[in-house]
């Protein structure tokens, strides 16, 4: 091959794959959306630490008469 025609092919070549490189790209991915929120764990905890306390002192009160 002559230098004029490798010097031509060369310039093809970079062009070619300047185009490739150039459709590669794009747009990101949309970020993800947040997660779910927890569950509450305050919905009756007070109801149960209430009951919890009132049969733990039913339960001492009925071990301390027998």
């Amino acid at each position: 091959m002559r230098i004029q025609n490798k010097k031509i092919l060369a310039s093809i070549l970079f062009v070619l794959i300047s185009f490739v490189c150039v459709a590669q790209g794009g747009d990101p991915p949309p970020p993800m959306p947040p997660p779910p929120p927890g569950l509450p764990i305050d919905g009756f905890t007070t109801l149960a630490l209430v009951v919890g306390a009132y049969l733990g002192i039913k339960k001492t009160i009925q071990n301390s008469k027998d």
